[in-house]
């Protein structure tokens, strides 16, 4: 009986130690500057809301929030970045739906598992892309590039931000409804992807509204609809790619704050708070307003069931289409 009391004992003594050592960290949390990793280049569309989130978050926790850009490979390179960080609240990741929930369909190895390897922080928001052409393609709509696309198999070139990408997959989505093919060709960002569109070396692109926006009202890229189901406020003159001619068709992005696995769940919950608290700041939320982007804002356990349940929408998308990326 002693020994069994002197166990629980020291059992109770050691819980005891890591929660207060634990909160203890929560409290002085945070005492250096924090790490956001995008797992993009610079130039795209991620950059528009990051870098404003970033300055915002970092006057709340009274630190710098270091913006670091890691793209490559589908975004594996900045998703394995983070996953490998020490888990003390000093690096985030900010992923998209690709990292998240597209790549581990596409490719046959990633160095990061979306769900063991990281702690979910909150669902920042959602989105929806632009389906632009290049002004030398002699389509102004979405049935007269579908039959464009359908009388020249794989000669038309859509440019993505990198294979796997949430424009990639759109573009995926949109041939296995309309019965066309495309050429695929993937960059290691959308600011590179879009600067070939622009000097017409692709004739389409997938891009995000805050990034294309500019160059459609110059005429210098032709937007013929956006890829939600809904029309974001803020876009009054392009029509929806279903009412365009492609019912039931909906390819959005989705922006997700995740840090570590193992991660305190004390600093996991601060920094939900904090970023939920930015989300709702007027003058940012203006930002994703004007970018065709609502914020939304969710629990950490929100978030992880999310991502587990578009894994499985996407995986379903990706065998239907019969797409691979090695």
């Amino acid at each position: 009986m002693k020994n069994s009391a002197s166990a629980r004992a020291v059992v109770l003594m050691l819980a005891a130690c890591v929660l207060g050592g634990t909160q203890a960290v929560a409290q002085t949390y945070p005492s250096k500057p924090i790490r956001l990793v995008l797992p993009y280049p610079p130039g795209g569309g991620l950059d528009t809301i990051a870098r404003p989130l970033a300055q915002r978050l970092g006057e709340r926790l009274g630190q710098q929030v270091v913006v670091e850009n890691r793209g490559g490979a589908g975004g594996a390179i900045g998703m394995e970045s983070a996953a490998r960080a020490t888990p003390d609240g000093y690096t985030i990741v900010m992923a998209l739906t690709a990292q998240l929930a597209v790549n581990p369909g596409l490719f046959r190895k990633l160095p990061y598992d979306p769900v063991k390897d990281f702690a979910p922080v909150t669902l920042m928001a959602t989105g929806t892309y632009i389906l632009a052409v290049h002004p030398s393609l002699p389509v102004k709509s979405v049935k007269a590039f579908v039959a464009l696309a359908r009388k020249r198999p794989g000669e038309i070139a859509y440019a993505s931000s990198g294979n796997g990408s949430g424009g990639h997959l759109a573009a995926v989505l949109l041939e296995s409804m309309t019965g066309t093919k495309m050429l695929h060709v993937p960059y290691k960002g959308g600011g590179a992807a879009l600067t070939d569109l622009l000097a017409g070396n692709v004739q389409m692109l997938y891009t995000t509204y805050a990034v294309g926006k500019g160059h459609i009202s110059s005429g210098r890229v032709r937007g013929l609809a956006v890829s939600t189901a809904k029309r974001p406020a803020v876009i009054t003159d392009l029509p929806t790619i279903a009412e365009a001619g492609v019912p039931g068709y909906d390819a959005g992005v989705w922006y997700a704050a995740l840090a570590p696995a193992g991660t305190p769940r004390e600093i996991v919950d601060r920094l939900n708070r904090e970023i939920g608290t930015v989300l709702r700041q007027p003058d940012y939320a203006k930002i994703l307003f004007n970018g065709a982007i609502d914020p939304v804002g969710s629990t950490p356990e929100e978030l992880g069931s999310y991502i587990k349940s578009e894994l499985e929408k996407y995986s379903r998308v990706i065998k239907a289409a019969g797409v691979r990326v090695d």
